[in-house]
């Protein structure tokens, strides 16, 4: 099952160019998704708008090089990292579904366009890499979802309540378990199970890839500028000028000021 290609042994009943339009056809649904929730929530337009505030408040010119070498750092530190979640089991799960997905994607990618067709001689790289990305991105995403989740139950609500914004994690999750269930019982000769889970997996990136502009996908496109855009304001000093919130902690200090309790 590890070393088998799917989508090789599926080509046998789809054409690899079927394979290959689903493909183009999920990523036109991505960038299409993405683009009206640009428009919608402007959120282009408010990352130049702060860029041109915050060149304005800079204290200090940016060279080329170190420039450069910020974003880099923040590419492979705090996104590669997400050193924004601190340490602890949330960063690991976080970690584990990112370059799970990646790989998972990667995979996906290369079998079906280079090792689709029947006659086509897959590497057991390309095999290895989607199985373990499918299955990284199902440990990190259900250590996450199980455990890892706000208490829902301590805010009053079912832990079995579901939101709008759950939508891309519990999209994508279902894309890697079904693929994983459906490899199985292709590799395992189990017709009608593999049929029943290659059409559950269709179905789940449909709605993952889809559901762009309804869900927290196109997040993956925003965070990282915004990490880039952070850090390069703290560099030129435009973010030491900008005023302090109403509830600011104090300088150095441990915590938040608070208003003291009333009693009547």
């Amino acid at each position: 099952m590890i070393t088998t290609n799917p989508f090789s042994l599926l080509s046998e009943t789809i054409p690899s160019i079927a394979l290959q339009a689903f493909v183009l056809v999920m990523v036109g649904l991505v960038a299409a998704g993405t683009i009206l929730d640009i428009i919608h929530k402007k959120n282009v337009k408010y990352f130049f708008n702060n860029a041109k505030k915050a060149k304005k408040n800079a204290t200090r010119e940016l060279g080329t090089g170190e420039r450069i070498a910020i974003i880099g750092k923040t590419i492979v530190h705090d996104i590669g990292t997400t050193s924004e979640l601190g340490m602890g089991k949330r960063r690991i799960a976080h970690v584990l579904g990112m370059y799970g997905t990646i790989l998972f994607w990667a995979g996906s990618a290369v079998m079906i366009f280079c090792y689709s067709s029947v006659n086509a001689e897959t590497p057991i790289f390309w095999p290895a890499i989607w199985h373990l990305g499918a299955f990284m991105t199902c440990l990190g995403g259900f250590w996450f979802w199980f455990f890892l989740r706000v208490d829902v139950a301590a805010e009053a609500h079912s832990v079995f309540r579901i939101i709008q914004a759950d939508l891309f994690v519990l999209a994508l999750l279902a894309s890697s378990l079904f693929g994983l269930l459906w490899s199985f019982f292709q590799a395992n000769g189990m017709f009608g199970w593999d049929t029943l889970f290659l059409v559950l997996f269709a179905v789940s990136n449909i709605v993952l890839f889809g559901g762009v502009y309804w869900s927290k996908f196109a997040h993956m496109f925003y965070k990282p500028g915004a990490a880039i855009q952070k850090n390069l304001a703290e560099a030129d000093g435009s973010r030491d000028n900008l005023p302090a919130p109403a509830d600011a902690p104090e300088q150095f200090g441990l915590g938040i000021k608070r208003e003291q309790p009333k009693h009547y």
